[in-house]
C-alpha cells in the first residue's frame, strides 16, 4: 500500500472534529503494534561500539525480558535481518533495505541533494544535509567533490547533535523549554580537547546560531573538521533539516570558512526553501 493511499485510509475514520482538552495527542495504545516498538528496538540495540550482542546484552539493552529478547532475535535471524554465531547475534546486510527504502521514497533528500552537488563542486569542499533525531544528527544526503575530510559525511551516519553544526543549528530552531530540556538529558562527552562539554556554554552556542542563522564548529566533533551550517526551511519557515560546508582545518581557517562558504551556503538555503 502506498504512502498517499495509507494516509487516505487514516483521513477517512470518522474522528470527531473537536479533541476534547484532555485527550492525549498521540495514538491510543490499543492502536500501536507493541511487537513491531520491540522488533526495532532489538534492530537499535546495535551499534559501532556493540556489532555483535548476546541474548542477554540485547534484553539489557532494550528492556526485553530474555526469554523476549530470544524470540525478536530468532525472528529477525529467520526473516534475515540477523545472523546468529553460536551465542553472539549481528545484524546482516539486508537491515540496509530500511534505510534504502527512505533515501529512495522521500522527498527532502532528493530536493537537497542537487543542492548539495552544485556547493561542493563550487567550491571544491564537502557537503552533506541532516536531520535530528533524539540525541544525534542523521546524514541524509551527501558529497564530497572529491575530497574526503570525514568518514561520517556520508547518507545513513549519526553524529551527536550537541558538536556538530548541522546538529546546533537544528537544536537553535526548537524553542529554549525544549533546548534545556535536551541538553539535561545528555552526556556531553569530549571526542575532542575542543568540544564544548558544559552545559552552559553549550546553551550559549546554540543561542550564537540562532541570533546569527548558521552555526560553525571548529574541531569539535574531529580534530581537523571545520564546519559551518545553515538550517533548511520550507515556505512556511518551519526548520525540516540542516546542510553545512564541511573542511579540513590544515587548509582553511575559521575566518575563511565563513567568509568563503557561508555566503554560497545562504544562497543555496533561499533556494530550497522555494522548493522544501
Amino acid at each position: 500500500m502506498s504512502a498517499a493511499r495509507a494516509l487516505d485510509d487514516l483521513t477517512a475514520l470518522e474522528i470527531p472534529a473537536t479533541a476534547p482538552a484532555d485527550a492525549p495527542s498521540g495514538p491510543l495504545k490499543r492502536d500501536l503494534v507493541a511487537g513491531l516498538e520491540k522488533g526495532l528496538a532489538v534492530i537499535e540495540a546495535f551499534d559501532q561500539e556493540r556489532p555483535r550482542l548476546t541474548i542477554s546484552e540485547v534484553a539489557a539493552r532494550t528492556g526485553l525480558t530474555r526469554a523476549a529478547a530470544r524470540r525478536y532475535l530468532l525472528t529477525l535471524t529467520h526473516l534475515g535481518f540477523v545472523s546468529q554465531d553460536r551465542k553472539m547475534f549481528a545484524l546482516t546486510p539486508k537491515v540496509l533495505r530500511l534505510g534504502q527504502s527512505y533515501m529512495h521514497s522521500a522527498r527532502l533528500p532528493r530536493i537537497v541533494e542537487p543542492e548539495l552537488h552544485k556547493l561542493a563542486y563550487a567550491l571544491k569542499e564537502a557537503s552533506s544535509a541532516g536531520v535530528l533525531d533524539g540525541n544525534d544528527v542523521i546524514c541524509i544526503a551527501a558529497t564530497s567533490a572529491g575530497r574526503v575530510v570525514s568518514p561520517t559525511l556520508q547518507p545513513g551516519t549519526r553524529v551527536p547533535a550537541y558538536c556538530a553544526g548541522n546538529g546546533r543549528v537544528l537544536l537553535a530552531a526548537l524553542p529554549q523549554a525544549e533546548v534545556d530540556a535536551w541538553i539535561a538529558r545528555q552526556e556531553l562527552s569530549p571526542l575532542t580537547p575542543h568540544t564544548i562539554t558544559h552545559p552552559e556554554r553549550l546553551r550559549i552556542e546554540i543561542a550564537r546560531a540562532r541570533a546569527l542563522g548558521y552555526a560553525c564548529i571548529d574541531q569539535e566533533l574531529e580534530l581537523g573538521l571545520r564546519t559551518v551550517a545553515v538550517p533548511l526551511k520550507n515556505y512556511r519557515g518551519d526548520v525540516v533539516a540542516a546542510m553545512n560546508i564541511s573542511v579540513h582545518a590544515s587548509r582553511m581557517s575559521m575566518d575563511q570558512l565563513v567568509e568563503h562558504c557561508l555566503p554560497p551556503l545562504l544562497q543555496a538555503q533561499a533556494h530550497l526553501r522555494m522548493l522544501l
